[in-house]
């Protein structure tokens, strides 16, 4: 489906957003009443006689708009139509391009015959487009990369192995122009990784640490983004129940949102130098499984006791952690990980838990969230959680000892791993809840939903 920023360009049909407050006014009042449209949020109706698709809304703010936007493409995608128009602005564009693109997402990879829409061209229609072309850009640029994202959370386990990460990783570098480095388990084993070995220890397929990097000239910030990247999760030796494995293809979502984020970065051409380390490792279940009662050594040095196989992405990101920070003198550090079912209980499914030190941070991005159409929620640190972390007989434990605030706990356990100096300019982002869905809602459709590529894009382009 194609997309231009039009002054005038005739379509099958207009799409047309309209407030309840307003129904009244509109010329064809008359008929919308008789087949009772009542202009509520993301009802519609068509008026084939009119060309015209109608759309309610119970405002015109971005939010509104978004979502309508993806009721009309849903809609549009099942008629015969080949063409649509909306009338966009400075203060829409960039919510119906992300409502028509997100909304509009399909993945058919496995359908051996998916059904194909007729609809092939979008007309964003303003007489000034100069003045709407650079959001315009920007929108279409955040939208595919979320997509992106979601391409690669949505292949399955068995096409998506830590290897084959690794090369979608080389690809994005080649076509982007990033720097690329990637350690498998010979130079995983020099940089004494032990947690990343241990976890990836059963699977046949070799575990990698992946390194990208965008360097442009002139550069404000430098950012360090870091993903969690179980490409698939079984919980190991603590096995999950078997409804539980299903879906977990999405315990990867991290890294694909940090791929993600430096695709949007790179295109956009910010001037902000990124890298994104990448943990990639398939937790599996054989008789070189690590075990419950296994001690393990971070690459930070520090031992941790092992009392459940299936928190492992703890067990990654802290060595991924301690070696973006040893190569990386970075100004943010960033993680983002389907961490804990813990996170789904205090927030829900659809708020990605955010937690550090830093207020300062913290509420820099409730705004950039906000604006960019993520819902996030911070989930304070205390003191007394951080004790039930403590182990006997190493100097750390994977789990909590309480069955209380797993989401925090497990943020308390990657805090370790971070530096005195770089707390504060440290967040941790449990998208556990956020990074999937079964259900549609909002902008996501069945499957991976592409959770940090636009809160973080949207707080990226805010530095100054």
């Amino acid at each position: 489906m194609n997309i231009d920023l039009v002054k005038d360009r005739s379509s099958d049909i207009h799409v047309e957003f309209i407030i309840k407050d307003e129904l009244k006014k509109h010329k064809i009042y008359k008929f919308l009443n008789k087949i009772g449209f009542n202009a509520k949020q993301d009802s519609i109706c068509f008026s084939h006689k009119n060309k015209t698709l109608f759309c309610g809304v119970d405002d015109k703010s971005a939010d509104n708009v978004r979502s309508a936007s993806v009721s009309a493409i849903k809609a549009l995608k099942s008629t015969n139509y080949k063409s649509a128009s909306f009338d966009a602005n400075a203060a829409n564009t960039r919510a119906i391009i992300e409502g028509l693109v997100l909304g509009g997402y399909e993945f058919n990879k496995y359908k051996s015959k998916a059904k194909k829409s007729k609809l092939k061209n979008i007309h964003l229609l303003n007489d000034d487009i100069a003045s709407l072309q650079r959001e315009f850009e920007e929108a279409i640029i955040i939208a595919e990369a979320t997509c992106f994202t979601r391409d690669i959370v949505n292949t399955t386990p068995d096409d998506m192995t830590p290897p084959e990460l690794a090369k979608v990783a080389k690809k994005l570098a080649k076509e982007n122009n990033l720097g690329c480095n990637i350690l498998g388990t010979k130079e995983l084993k020099k940089e004494k990784c032990g947690g990343i070995l241990a976890v990836g220890r059963a699977s046949r397929h070799d575990s990698k640490l992946i390194h990208l990097s965008y360097k442009p000239k002139n550069v404000k910030k430098i950012i360090s983004l870091v993903g969690k990247g179980l490409t698939y999760d079984s919980g190991g030796l603590s096995l999950k129940p078997a409804t539980s494995m299903v879906t977990m293809k999405m315990d990867k979502a991290g890294a694909c949102a940090v791929l993600g984020i430096i695709k949007a970065v790179s295109e956009l051409k910010l001037d902000i130098e990124v890298h994104a380390f990448v943990g990639a490792v398939e937790n599996m279940i054989g008789g070189d499984a690590y075990k419950p009662d296994d001690v393990l050594v971070s690459r930070k040095g520090d031992t941790i006791e092992v009392r459940n196989t299936d928190a492992e992405g703890r067990l990654v990101l802290a060595d991924v952690l301690d070696y973006a920070q040893e190569k990386v003198q970075a100004d943010y550090i960033f993680d983002f990980a389907t961490l804990t079912g813990a996170c789904m209980v205090a927030l829900g499914q659809y708020t990605t838990g955010v937690m550090g030190h830093s207020n300062r941070l913290k509420h820099d991005f409730s705004k950039a969230s906000s604006k960019a159409g993520e819902l996030t929620a911070s989930l304070p640190f205390n003191k007394h959680l951080k004790k039930q972390l403590k182990s006997d007989i190493a100097d750390i434990c994977n789990i909590s000892n309480k069955p209380y605030g797993g989401a925090i706990t497990a943020g308390l356990f990657l805090d370790n791993f971070i530096t005195e100096e770089n707390k504060n300019k440290w967040l941790h982002f449990d998208i556990a809840g956020s990074a999937y869905t079964e259900s549609p809602w909002d902008v996501n459709v069945h499957g991976g939903t592409g959770s940090g590529v636009r809160f973080m894009t949207q707080f990226l382009k805010s530095i100054k």
